[in-house]
């Protein structure tokens, strides 16, 4: 896709005819074999289908000719491009373009380059899925109209787009983690190909905390991924979890990280998020959370990141601090503000906070409201338990 679009500068045209290459491989590998450079293979015959696009509109003739001497050009990889050591990373660095709004990019790489859907990329952003259809074609049409190149940058350009490629593989392992849609809230290998990206950025960037900051947080949260789920595939809140299923090496890994990230003295969101994963991951057990320095985490986080998830997230250390009654005050609050109307989880945790206090009826009708929501399978059968259990 990068190859496409740096040749032809037209997104859509690009997509269409990686698509016809894909399909024509479908058709001919299982009777011809695949071939010995499969990569090398579609990227020639996408070429060929775009060229062949590009004939049959009269009015592109001029765009034929510059496509001509840019594909003469483009008969190996350039060099600045050696900067970044994997075919996926480099991907990502090239849809980053700090010309597109930072929501954009991370929008547009995720949907091109990870395989996620218009769906579930709008519910990782908490948007209706048309308004992300929307963005998504505008910035394509950003990207053909203001004729933007999609290069890799040489490596003193790299950290301005940092921030992007952080977002996505993020976002990345947040589906993986925590998946949006199907029956599972796990998709290990988005995991697994997240935290392989961060190591790939930390390793391309070893002045940089806060890719650092990024591979500590998912290693935390991953080494708990086992204990997540029970023999039913039922999710197991992290108070109930058996930390013995817990991954220690990962936890030990994650931590150095983290310590060594700190230590540069550039705190950035991704560390701060990482302290607040190494909290849980370092507990005994649940008793012995230090819930009071996750509260004061999350309070700088939300200096950072002006996000309502991140308040809502606050919302649950300060009513594990504090009491109940002191969360959802902050919950009430958020709901009262309507960012997170289509957020299951902010009516979910008012429904927790609200059995917790011994107000059924009102849990039952918070649980009732969080279940109209889109969630996955497994968040509903959790859901399901507990409007049960306030219900009898």
């Amino acid at each position: 896709m990068a190859t496409l679009i740096r040749s032809f500068g037209d997104w859509d045209l690009a997509e269409e005819s990686a698509q016809d290459a894909f399909a024509q491989a479908l058709r001919r590998w299982p009777r011809d074999g695949v071939p010995d450079r499969p990569g090398a293979w579609l990227t020639t015959t996408a070429r060929n289908r775009a060229l062949d696009r590009l004939r049959r509109r009269t009015t592109e003739a001029g765009k034929l000719r510059e496509v001509a001497e840019q594909s003469r050009l483009d008969t190996s990889v350039p060099a600045v491009e050696a900067t970044v050591p994997d075919d996926r990373l480099r991907l990502i660095f090239t849809c980053c373009h700090p010309a597109l709004p930072l929501e954009a990019r991370v929008a547009l790489t995720l949907r091109t380059l990870t395989g996620l859907t218009t769906a579930e990329i709008a519910r990782a952003f908490l948007v209706p899925e048309p308004t992300m259809a929307k963005r998504l074609v505008r910035a394509k049409n950003k990207i053909r109209n203001a004729a933007i190149p999609y290069r890799v940058p040489p490596a003193h350009l790299l950290p301005e787009r940092t921030g992007g490629v952080l977002a996505v593989l993020y976002l990345l392992f947040n589906e993986g983690y925590s998946a949006t849609a199907g029956d599972g809230p796990l998709r290990s290998n988005l995991c697994a190909e997240a935290i392989r990206l961060a190591r790939l950025l930390m390793r391309l960037m070893p002045d940089e905390p806060e890719p650092q900051g990024l591979t500590a947080l998912m290693l935390l949260h991953h080494a708990r991924r086992s204990a997540r789920v029970d023999a039913a595939g039922d999710l197991v809140t992290l108070e109930d979890q058996d930390r013995t299923r817990w991954d220690r090496d990962e936890i030990t890994e994650g931590t150095a990280q983290l310590d060594a990230a700190m230590r540069r003295g550039r705190p950035g969101p991704y560390q701060v998020q990482a302290a607040i994963a190494a909290c849980h991951a370092t507990a005994r057990d649940a008793a012995d959370t230090d819930w009071s320095e996750i509260a004061a985490l999350y309070g700088r986080l939300a200096g950072m990141i002006p996000s309502d998830v991140v308040k809502l997230n606050r919302a649950v250390a300060v009513a594990m601090a504090e009491g109940p009654a002191a969360g959802l005050a902050l919950v009430d609050d958020l709901a009262a503000s309507g960012g997170l109307s289509r957020y299951h989880l902010l009516a979910a945790t008012r429904a927790d906070l609200l059995r917790r206090l011994g107000r059924r009826a009102e849990a039952a009708a918070a649980y009732r409201e969080a279940l109209e929501l889109p969630s996955t399978e497994a968040e509903r059968r959790y859901l399901s338990r507990r409007l049960a259990e306030v219900s009898i």
